[in-house]
């Protein structure tokens, strides 16, 4: 079910009416929008009695939400989410998730050593990236595979946010490394193979930080939304979806990178959607092609595995791109995105503050 408020109903009636949900034995989301409030309930076994919520001051109306992802819905939210992360050092201009700007996330993919670590970041700031990705914790085919520094590489991670103002995206594999993840970085990436781990989606959702959620190796698009309801069912309501390739037949690429799920998640959710076109692909000369296609398709950001030294990397170094074709690639999907009324902004620094907001 769905409460509409009125758009002129004041916070003090919102909050009436979640009191009132609260009160019925279900759990209110009150979700802010442009030109109005809509309040989804979950919770519910069956049908909620309309009337009583119907007749509060404030309620324009209760619809039934007949889709099974109710808080992920546009039903619930007709307003793109546009996560902001609010800037400092004497900065005015946020970095954010959504919107008219595209997220540039960029960065190996894990994080090896220090010099490493800072010799990338230093590479993909100068491009424009506002956001820095590394591996932390590396779930990996093989045991006997590079595994990741563990909170070591955190770390070095916040060292690179102090440094180069960019925001951390790095992935958690449990509840352990998502209680690190959740203190160190700025945002909690929830990897494919995760996607449908349910119980760490519900403690990423109790998480204080957006989460990135990648869609699973064979997810369709309604298990992909369903992942993000676990999420934003437990409060978090900061979630950024991602495409990074399903899997297929084909054998001239790691992965089938499904574009079409771009302008699809859009037209039934509010949440942004980005695209890792490295996993999706798993060659380095087809990322900034398939770089190109995302923003051309309409892709809030990308995320994208850079390396300073690639042919020595621990993992993936064979989708990772030399930083001088990162500088490539940026040049591009900025011309890409002007084209379609977008814009990349350079990277500024920011910190670790992440506020929703109702553009």
């Amino acid at each position: 079910m769905l409460v509409v408020m009125q758009s002129q109903a004041t916070e003090e009636q919102v909050r009436a009416v979640c009191k009132k949900i609260e009160a019925l034995g279900y759990r209110p989301h009150s979700m802010p929008g442009a030109q109005r409030t809509a309040i989804g309930i979950t919770g519910n076994k069956g049908e909620v009695e309309a009337g009583s919520i119907e007749e509060m001051p404030g309620v324009q109306e209760v619809i039934r939400v007949s889709k099974p992802y109710k808080l992920v819905s546009r039903d619930t939210k007709p307003d793109n989410t546009v996560i902001k992360f609010a800037a400092a050092n004497g900065h005015s201009q946020p970095v954010t998730i959504g919107g008219r700007d595209l997220a540039i996330i960029a960065g190996p993919c894990g994080i090896e050593t220090r010099e490493q670590a800072f010799a990338t970041a230093e590479r993909v700031a100068r491009a424009g990236a506002q956001f820095f990705r590394g591996g932390a914790y590396k779930p990996r085919t093989s045991p006997y595979s590079f595994q990741g520094l563990g909170e070591e590489g955190l770390k070095i991670m916040a060292e690179i946010r102090e440094q180069f103002g960019l925001l951390i995206v790095t992935e958690a594999v449990d509840y352990e490394s998502l209680d690190l993840v959740d203190q160190y970085a700025d945002v909690i990436q929830i990897g494919a193979r995760n996607m449908q781990n349910f119980s760490l989606l519900k403690r990423a959702g109790r998480a204080h930080k957006p989460v990135l959620l990648k869609r699973g190796i064979s997810a369709t698009l309604e298990e992909f939304l369903m992942a993000a309801e676990y999420i934003m069912s437990e409060g978090n309501y900061n979630v950024v979806l991602c495409e990074r390739g399903v899997r297929t037949f084909a054998d001239h690429t790691r992965n089938t990178l499904d574009l079409s799920i771009v302008p699809a998640v859009q037209r039934l959710s509010h949440l942004p959607i980005v695209v890792d076109p490295s996993h999706g692909t798993g060659k380095r000369n087809k990322v900034t092609p398939l770089s190109r296609a995302a923003v051309a398709v309409g892709a809030d950001g990308l995320i994208v595995e850079v390396h300073h030294d690639p042919d020595r990397a621990l993992s993936d170094g064979m989708q990772s791109l030399y930083p001088d074709q990162f500088d490539a690639l940026m040049q591009q999907v900025t011309q890409i995105a002007a084209v379609l009324g977008r814009t990349v902004p350079k990277s500024t620094s920011v910190h670790a503050e992440a506020i929703i907001s109702a553009d």
